[in-house]
């Protein structure tokens, strides 16, 4: 199974990626964890991406998407994978979509966690609360939100125009979207 999930911050991508990736025995693979390893390894790509962080940059794409490629040619991720934050841009779904097409590999799905803002907002400032995280407040947290809905639409589209976009209720229990999420999944 090779998947793609997606939603605002807040919609339990998380919890619902590890659940996901123990199910079918595949790796949940976060952009965030990849660029951690290769800074914390010294990693070519690692020390590429910190110059561009130490001087307040955004990483490139291009170095983005190597990270990505090595990632999803280790040996734990030859059966399959689950890719969470990535891609973000219509670029990066074309670069993800070469990385496929070299390893003769299809995508499986797009799973989008659909959540109502609201209900994110307050779950967001609860987190926020307990975590001590005094930069998630109503309006940081709504910023956040239009920002991923801006930023994920052409995603989705592109996507759906594939037949590959499942939309799944991300709100309710955690085992119920779980059970949604499966129900929804091919195979």
């Amino acid at each position: 199974m090779r998947l793609i999930i997606m939603g605002p911050p807040g919609a339990g991508k998380g919890t619902q990626a590890a659940r996901i990736a123990e199910r079918y025995s595949i790796p949940a693979i976060s952009t965030g964890d990849i660029f951690r390893r290769n800074l914390a390894e010294g990693t070519p790509l690692g020390q590429q991406a910190k110059t561009y962080m130490d001087a307040g940059e955004y990483v490139p794409d291009e170095v983005t998407n190597a990270m990505v490629a090595d990632r999803l040619a280790q040996p734990d991720a030859r059966a399959g994978w689950l890719l969470d934050g990535y891609p973000r841009t219509l670029a990066q779904v074309d670069a993800l979509d070469t990385i496929l097409a070299d390893a003769s590999i299809g995508l499986d799905a797009v799973l989008e966690l659909v959540v109502d803002a609201e209900v994110v907002v307050d779950r967001l400032l609860k987190r926020a609360e307990i975590e001590g995280r005094a930069d998630d407040n109503a309006e940081t947290i709504r910023r956040r939100m239009e920002v991923y809905t801006t930023e994920t639409a052409p995603l989705t589209r592109a996507y759906a125009a594939r037949g590959v976009l499942t939309k799944v209720d991300g709100l309710g229990d955690i085992d119920e979207v779980t059970d949604r999420i499966f129900d929804a999944l091919p195979g």
